[in-house]
C-alpha cells in the first residue's frame, strides 16, 4: 500500500522559515517522482515543486522559486521542503504526492500524480 504522510506544517512569522517532511512507504521510491502542492482556501491546488528521486533534478514554481529547496534522503525514503522567507501569501494545506515516471520527469499538474498524502497546514502571520 502507498503511503504518504506529511509533517512540519505550523504557524510562523512572515520572514521565517519551516521544512516540511514527506515520509514515503510502500513503493520503489527511486522510481518515482514526488511533488509538493499547496491549497489555500477558496483557491486551486498549485504545484511548488517536484524532485525526480533517482537523479535529484528539481523544478519550481515560479512562486516559490529561489525560497522554498526540495530535497529527497533516498535512504530514509522521505522528501523534505525548506521553506525560507516565508509570506502570509504562503499560507495553505501543503500536500505531497508521488507518481511512477520512465523518461521525463513530471511537470507541477495535479493530474499527473496518482498518490496523495493528508496535508499539512501552513499558517504564516504578517
Amino acid at each position: 500500500e502507498v503511503r504518504l504522510v506529511e509533517s512540519g506544517g505550523g504557524l510562523v512569522q512572515a520572514g521565517g522559515s519551516l521544512r516540511l517532511s514527506c515520509a514515503a512507504s510502500g513503493f520503489t521510491f527511486d522510481e518515482y517522482a514526488i511533488a509538493w502542492f499547496r491549497q489555500a482556501p477558496g483557491k486551486e491546488r498549485e504545484g511548488i515543486s517536484r524532485i525526480t528521486v533517482d537523479d535529484g533534478k528539481t523544478v519550481y514554481a515560479h512562486s516559490v522559486e529561489g525560497r522554498f529547496t526540495i530535497s529527497s534522503d533516498n535512504a530514509g525514503n522521505t522528501v523534505y521542503l525548506q521553506m525560507n522567507s516565508l509570506k502570509p501569501e504562503d499560507t495553505a494545506v501543503y500536500y505531497c504526492a508521488a507518481t511512477y515516471y520512465a523518461g521525463w520527469g513530471p511537470g507541477l499538474s495535479i493530474y499527473q500524480y496518482d498518490y496523495w498524502g493528508q496535508g499539512t497546514q501552513v499558517t504564516v502571520s504578517s
